[in-house]
């Protein structure tokens, strides 16, 4: 039998030139969409951090982490949309261990 939710962890990175306010509509979009889709477990706003490598030549960006529950289908879509949306710099959804 096929299961009907998984956990999952997001983890993305935000241009860290963006204004508070454009950083905020950011993660709220975000979680909004979690929230539509699936459970929010737990969102953590990491803030700005240094980069393992520079992107687009910034060395820093602003990091957030959220844990949530949704179907199988729906981590394909939020990348696709973490994937358009400007701002985000980089994006990363991976299965959570039970």
């Amino acid at each position: 039998m096929a299961k009907t939710s998984e956990k999952y962890e997001l983890m993305y990175i935000i241009n860290p030139t963006l204004s508070e306010e454009d950083t905020a509509a950011v993660v709220a979009k975000f979680k909004a969409l979690v929230e539509e889709h699936g459970t929010l477990d737990e969102m953590e706003e990491m803030g700005k951090r240094k980069l393992a490598y520079e992107i687009d030549d910034m060395s820093e960006g602003y990091y957030v982490l959220v844990k949530f529950t949704s179907n199988p289908a729906f981590p394909a879509e939020l990348d696709r949309i973490l994937g358009i949306t400007d701002g985000v710099m980089r994006s990363l959804i991976t299965l959570r261990a039970e």
